[in-house]
């Protein structure tokens, strides 16, 4: 993270001097907001951690708590979520607390003695190379402490409203008012409303409170599908246990039911999801009378013939599987455009087995958070709005479809047909590997993906998949570094800019570009806002061909070295050359011949692939999703 741009200053540089506007906003709950965020679980979260970044923007975030979640609920947190917390500076904490999934053991019925289990196979729960980040547990309460700490430390100063349930969602379409949604607020201590009410009225308003949501009953959206009569019990739990692969995720099924362990950070936590059998366990399921003790029991019928002996609970919860969704995630319609969202469990609803629930959530929020911003700030068409609900309700969909699949496959009992064959089972495992790490998500044609015309000039980079990071070498000062990790989440769209054999001499595609970027017509110049830095829209990264000791900085164009912020500071963080251990123009298929030019949305994922000389088709496609600067439209 680059600091000292408007001058040195000591202290911690990680927290950035408030915004002037937070003076002229007033203490406790406004009657007015640009964004009106409902819950604060990881979608809530998310989304204000990505508005917070933009503190022009007036973002307000409620939750019918007393305070912040404090234990339990998720806890896995795929490689692709890994990846955003990057964006946000927040994946080294995160990977130092957390604990690291290496492998993954599935144990079955000994087929000499069904009644015991036997380790069936083992492998990395990771494919090598899909990402550079690792899949990570970490208490989702922590999570959400790194998200409300950077909105403190951001210029917004952002701070949740706790205890404040959104009980009405009104929508005025006609009168063309500033902020035509007006939400209602019953103020609640304790869980009980205590008879008070606020109202906020907002340009827009995010839904991310949960599975029962009043955002989305309050548009007539409903969640749609079915329970499938399973019960799961979770336990975290210090314990001491002769099973032996209690520090590693262990898929287990028995005649007895079926656990997923889950190892904790730390050393010594472990977590339990426990299967639970609508005969054996009927009568607490039915009661309502399950407690850690009888999960433990149930725990120990399971992993014969080894035994678990639970020390101490730190959480616990009995919940039902469900695979539920909405038609839409938004309040649009034709003729309409959206006002109100929803994301996360407020549209769609799984098992916790695959662990994607918090990660398919924070995915979300970040999908609408740039988008949001984009909107708001007079950057972007607001008809950008409407590509939320149609790329994400598609991807929820799949999760759905994968999570029915998996489930039925984990829980299978020999008897049940090939479902229940050992190998099958981890073969779906680790063919599935990308789709859990989230790293499988494509995202269609629309205004903000192209078509792949172009696409054999990077063949590794997949448009409408999310930009694939390589390492490479910073030019400037030498540094190894992963050239996804220079964009951060600051909803600027990327165009890195991977040079042909000629780099940047007289002639040379890349050269060309450069000086398209220097000229009267320049998209930099057609859509930076008057006063912005020149990379506030569009950042442009150079990825040079040769070793960075042999390149000549002095002879690098000077759009590469943008002139930002009050003192005109060159920006040196902006061309790269491919690491010598590992080219990122080999391991990306991008063509050495011809380079290429590709176009990254603000959310990491690649819009484009095109040449270098085709300036013209970069500003139609630019057209479509931006807005010439000092153009104004409604919001």
């Amino acid at each position: 993270m680059q600091f000292y741009l408007d001058g040195y200053k000591p202290g911690d540089p990680f927290v950035a001097e408030p915004d002037p506007a937070l003076a002229d906003r007033p203490a406790g709950l406004p009657e007015t907001a640009d964004v009106l965020i409902v819950g604060c679980g990881p979608a809530g979260l998310l989304l204000a951690a990505q508005l917070a970044e933009f503190p022009d923007i007036h973002t307000v975030i409620v939750d019918r708590r007393d305070g912040p979640l404090e234990v339990g609920q998720a806890d896995g947190v795929a490689c692709r979520s890994v990846e955003i917390f990057e964006a946000f500076g927040l994946a080294d904490r995160l990977i130092g607390e957390g604990y690291q999934v290496n492998e993954v053991a599935f144990w079955r019925p000994d087929p000499a003695d069904p009644s015991s289990i036997v380790r069936t196979g083992r492998i990395d729960d990771v494919e090598e190379g899909i990402s550079e980040m690792p899949h990570m547990i970490v208490n989702q309460a922590r999570m959400l402490e790194y998200l409300r700490d950077h909105m403190r430390r951001s210029a917004a100063r952002a701070e949740p409203h706790y205890g404040l349930h959104a009980a009405d969602v009104q929508v005025d379409h006609e009168s063309g008012a500033e902020h035509p949604v007006t939400v209602t607020l019953e103020h609640v201590a304790d869980g009980e409303p205590t008879g008070e009410t606020s109202t906020v009225r907002a340009r827009y308003v995010v839904g991310c409170d949960g599975s029962r949501s009043s955002t989305r009953h309050a548009i007539g959206l409903q969640l749609e599908g079915d329970a499938t009569n399973k019960s799961w019990g979770v336990l975290d739990v210090l314990a001491v246990t002769d099973f032996p692969d209690i520090r590693l995720k262990s898929a287990i099924t028995s005649e007895h039911g079926s656990i997923l362990i889950i190892p904790r950070e730390g050393g010594y936590l472990v977590r339990l999801y426990i299967e639970l059998d609508n005969d054996r366990d009927g009568e607490m399921l039915r009661d309502r009378s399950a407690t850690p003790e009888k999960l433990a029991a149930v725990a120990n019928r399971i992993l014969q013939p080894y035994s678990i002996d639970v020390k101490h609970v730190g959480w616990w919860a009995v919940y039902e599987i469900g695979q539920r969704l909405c038609r839409q995630f938004d309040d649009a319609t034709e003729s309409r455009p959206p006002r109100v969202f929803i994301a996360g469990d407020a549209c769609h609803t799984h098992s916790a087995k695959a662990g994607q629930g918090m990660n398919v959530s924070m995915a979300d929020a970040w999908n609408l958070g740039w988008k949001l911003g984009g909107v708001l700030r007079g950057t972007a068409r607001p008809e950008l709005l409407r590509t939320y609900s149609t790329e994400r309700q598609a991807v929820a969909q799949e999760l759905i479809d994968f999570d029915r699949e998996f489930s039925t496959m984990f829980s299978a009992r020999p008897g049940d047909g090939s479902a229940a064959d050992p190998e099958r089972f981890q073969h779906y495992f680790r063919e599935q590997g990308r789709f859990t790490a989230g790293v499988a998500v494509r995202y269609t044609p629309s205004a903000i993906t192209a078509t792949p015309e172009h696409q054999d000039l990077a063949t590794g980079l997949p448009i409408g998949m999310r930009f694939h990071s390589a390492p490479v070498v910073r030019v400037a000062d030498a540094k190894p570094m992963h050239l996804g990790h220079a964009a951060r989440a600051d909803g600027a769209w990327r165009l890195y800019a991977f040079a042909d054999r000629s780099g940047t001499a007289p002639g040379s595609r890349l050269g060309g570009f450069a000086a398209f970027l220097a000229s009267a017509q320049s998209p930099i110049a057609r859509y930076t806002p008057d006063g912005a830095d020149p990379d506030s829209v569009l950042d442009v990264r150079a990825v040079l061909q040769p070793g960075h000791r042999d390149v000549v900085v002095g002879d690098l164009p000077a759009v590469l070295f943008p002139r930002k912020g009050p003192f005109g500071l060159p920006d040196h963080e902006k061309v790269f050359s491919p690491d010598p251990s590992a080219d990122v123009f080999d391991l990306r298929g991008i063509d050495r011949d011809r380079g290429c030019l590709v176009v990254v949305r603000p959310d990491q994922y690649v819009a484009h692939v095109l040449p270098l000389d085709a300036h013209d088709e970069l500003v139609e496609f630019l057209d479509g999703v931006l807005l010439r600067a000092g153009a104004t439209v409604g919001v």
